[in-house]
């Protein structure tokens, strides 16, 4: 069977993605602290202690290659609007903040260049989340989406330290991967249990293998030194600044530790900075099964015009889950040798809930797998996964468990989340397990977490536009305002877009999109408290 191909709007929602993996767990904690250097490499140098020759370093800017295996792949990025190149090139960062004149390392970076250069105000710098998206590869995917932004910027991205070309993490090899998420994520009984444990084990030392001396230093502190180092080498006085999902989080440390070189900037779906790995898996759990709830109801309102059986949400959602329990027991037919199990099922589910648009492929991957067919909802989990249709796998997974466990201190025993369990199957019926058992992710890492949660208070910043979205999945609502309340007063400005999926900007709404434009292009702050629907 030829593989799916999965539209470009899911592989852009995979790629910007906070990364949903079992292995993994989530994006909780962000934050930067001063002091000694730490093992977990959040040194307490001077926020701003780098070299001479770093801080004045000139960039090679030519155009740029396709994106390497650890990008994702593919082919060179299309023009942009207009028909100008992307260009791209590297910068050079200290390994360690605490030793300034010692090792450095290479961050890939990307550029499209502002079209009226007499009204330029800067760079506008993306990060697009995960922790662990190429932001040269996704910024190109969403070119024209922020071409309006591109009037009087130069729209910036990068691979942060630990990610695609930039120093990539590298842990298990694709063969591996393969395996593993064919491996059943939700164990039942000790055998199983036994399994699981000692799968995370082999793949937390092929990390260390692989990855070892860079890991201590792959941190969210490390990541917002970065950025100011990148402020400064593009020429700026402030960085001005767009950071998605896991991209609010490093905003957010960033203004913690540079309040005065804050310019416009905005965070959308929004992570919360108030709790913990734990707490955030919860969250997280919730915001799914919304969002999945909202999808069932949506087919049940359709009636016979939804290829799922049931007349409530209710009973699609029982529907489902008895499909998916019949993959535990008999998985199907996937893509090639590899077969859809309930694990990979589930990926699918949470991948295709990114976005309203690609709802209408989980109905249909899910109505193909009950008659057989398990092709679809495998495609869409291989997006989640950063899968390509060669086999190959970006580094996406890696890096985001690598910049987790650097950031978060929590560390769970298979006690500890074993009796977390029945705490998710509550927030979540459909995802709950899932999640529960991804807080094993970071047990046995070989570098220490920095925090329990970050500090993002930045008296003193300019104003940040804090998008909330309640039907957001992965980032629930709640996180915009506890990332106001945390930003301090006068810095956090509110708004709520009521819509679905993953982010407000890329919905195209005109109410938020015109709040967005008109704070980073004119300096115009909408009203906190602003709702867009």
């Amino acid at each position: 069977m030829e593989p799916m191909r999965t539209s470009p709007a899911l592989r852009a929602a995979a790629l910007a993605a906070t990364v949903l993996l079992p292995l993994a767990g989530c994006s909780g904690g962000g934050g930067g602290g001063e002091g000694r250097s730490t093992p977990s490499g959040a040194s307490t140098a001077s926020p701003t202690a780098t070299s001479e020759e770093l801080a004045s370093q000139k960039l090679d800017w030519s155009p740029c290659p396709a994106p390497n295996v650890a990008q994702g792949g593919g082919e060179s990025p299309s023009p942009l609007p207009g028909g100008a190149v992307w260009e791209c090139s590297f910068m050079d960062v200290p390994l360690d903040y605490a030793d300034p004149d010692g090792r450095t390392i290479e961050l890939a970076l990307i550029r499209g260049k502002a079209k009226d250069q007499q009204r330029r105000i800067g760079s506008l710098v993306f990060n697009f989340g995960g922790p662990g998206a190429s932001g040269v590869a996704t910024l190109p995917a969403f070119g024209a989406d922020y071409d309006r932004l591109r009037t009087r910027y130069d729209l910036v991205s990068f691979d942060p330290r630990g990610v695609g070309r930039s120093e990539g993490v590298e842990c298990a090899d694709d063969a591996q991967l393969d395996a593993m998420y064919q491996e059943d994520s939700t164990p039942d009984d000790a055998a199983e249990e036994k399994e699981f444990v000692e799968g995370q084990k082999d793949f937390i030392a092929t990390c260390k293998e692989n990855s070892g001396p860079e890991l201590p230093y792959v941190g969210t502190t490390n990541a917002a030194r970065d950025m100011d180092l990148m402020r400064t080498v593009l020429g700026d006085d402030k960085l001005h600044y767009f950071g998605i999902s896991y991209g609010t989080e490093l905003g957010g440390v960033y203004a913690h530790l540079y309040p005065d070189k804050v310019g416009r900037a905005v965070f959308d779906a929004v992570v919360d900075p108030t709790k913990d790995a734990e707490q955030s898996s919860l969250g997280q759990a919730q915001g799914f099964q919304l969002a999945f709830d909202n999808f069932t109801k949506d087919c049940a309102d359709r009636g016979d015009k939804c290829a799922l059986p049931g007349s409530t949400g209710a009973e699609v959602e029982k529907w489902i889950a008895d499909l998916l329990a019949k993959l535990e027991k008999e998985p199907i037919d996937g893509l090639g040798d590899r077969a859809l199990t309930q694990t990979l099922a589930t990926t699918g589910i949470a991948s295709a809930l990114y976005s309203k648009e690609t709802w209408p492929l989980l109905e249909q991957g899910l109505d193909e797998a009950d008659g057989g067919s398990g092709a679809l909802l495998l495609a869409l989990a291989d997006s989640l996964n950063g899968r390509s249709e060669d086999g190959r796998y970006d580094n996406s997974n890696a890096a985001n468990i690598a910049i987790n466990c650097a950031d978060n201190k929590q560390r769970f025993t298979l006690e500890q989340t074993k009796a977390a369990l029945p705490a998710f199957r509550k927030a979540s019926p459909m995802f709950g397990e899932y999640l529960g058992w991804g807080l094993m992710g970071c047990t046995g890492w070989p570098v220490a977490g920095a925090w329990v949660t970050p500090d993002v208070s930045a008296p003193g910043s300019a104003p940040i536009l804090v998008i909330g979205n309640t039907g957001d999945p992965a980032t629930p609502y709640a996180g915009a305002k506890a990332m106001v309340d945390k930003l301090g007063k006068g810095v956090g400005v509110e708004l709520t877009y009521k819509g679905e999926g993953h982010g407000a900007y890329n919905s195209k709404n005109t109410c938020v999109q015109g709040a967005v434009d008109g704070y980073l292009l004119n300096g115009t702050v909408p009203k906190s408290g602003t709702v867009c629907e």
